[in-house]
């Protein structure tokens, strides 16, 4: 089996460059299936929140696996409803009981509204106490952005964002160049967008590598140095996202690929819609 390679971050921490997602995967046993196999397959990098409500599995996953804790990246995310200084601070504690760790590798602000930098400040802490080794957010926009993070002290490590050929993010990618901030792609493959994934010049390319489609978009995005989390349920389909690393795109392909941005994608996290997200995931009804 082959390592993963990995991406150095601002802060000096080594985070593998690919890692499995398990957004809408219930916690019915069908995350701590996934999870499990997809740390069978190679996978040293975990992504999971408060607001995916599979902490626990993930965790048990994670245990069972007989892996060494030092050797799996897991990275969870501080939802809304604990947003401010001291709600972050016992959010923090609940991560780490559910996923029944000392340490998280990485924790991000999910979705970066209201009292973000009362969150960071408990992040900050927690980093300093060393609950957490990396901090960072998603969702960031240039407006976002240059709202909250001029009062931050430490700088974030990543921001998690929508991103794909068709969604290259160019305006806060730069913002990021200028304190070495990596960019972390969810949903990498466009959330099975067809016109993505059966795009010709992704088509041809994916022929000539003996790859398929999800690999070639990954690939492309791995090459411009972006940390991807691609997420599936299925086996196969979780193994072969994984295998990339064994073919290069030139710099002329990587160009063509380049050329597929519409700058548009699915999420404008400048819209409003906070009310609806704190509706659509109570991450305190079983408290």
């Amino acid at each position: 089996m082959t390592t993963t390679p990995t991406i150095k971050l601002n802060d000096g921490n080594e985070i593998p460059a690919i890692g499995f997602g398990v957004f809408q995967i219930p916690s019915d046993g069908s995350t701590y299936k996934a999870v499990t196999e997809a740390l069978k397959d190679g996978y040293r990098h975990i992504d999971t929140a408060v607001a995916y409500f599979n902490e626990a599995e993930v965790g048990q996953a994670i245990k069972d696996s007989g892996i060494p804790r030092d050797q799996i990246w897991v990275t969870s995310k501080l939802w809304l409803q604990d947003f401010g200084y001291e709600p972050a601070k016992k959010a923090i504690d609940l991560s780490l009981k559910k996923l029944g760790l000392d340490y998280l590798d990485l924790y991000l602000i999910h979705q970066p509204y209201g009292d973000v930098v009362g969150a960071w400040q408990a992040m900050e802490e927690a980093q300093k106490a060393g609950k957490i080794r990396s901090i960072g957010v998603s969702n960031m926009t240039p407006k976002i952005w240059n709202h909250f993070v001029p009062d931050f002290t430490v700088m974030p490590a990543v921001n998690q964002v929508e991103f794909n050929p068709l969604f290259q993010q160019h305006a806060i990618r730069e913002i990021m160049a200028a304190d070495d901030v990596k960019l972390e792609a969810w949903a990498p493959l466009g959330q099975g967008n067809q016109a993505l994934l059966t795009n010709p010049v992704i088509a041809k390319l994916a022929e000539k590598y003996h790859k398929d489609a999800g690999q070639v978009i990954l690939r492309f995005e791995n090459q411009l140095g972006v940390i991807v989390l691609p997420k599936s349920v299925h086996a196969d389909r979780i193994k072969s996202n994984l295998d990339i690393f064994d073919f290069t795109l030139t710099a002329d392909e990587m160009k063509q690929l380049e050329a597929l941005d519409t700058g548009k994608g699915n999420h404008d996290p400048d819209a409003p819609g906070v009310e609806q997200m704190l509706a659509a995931y109570d991450v305190h009804a079983d408290d």
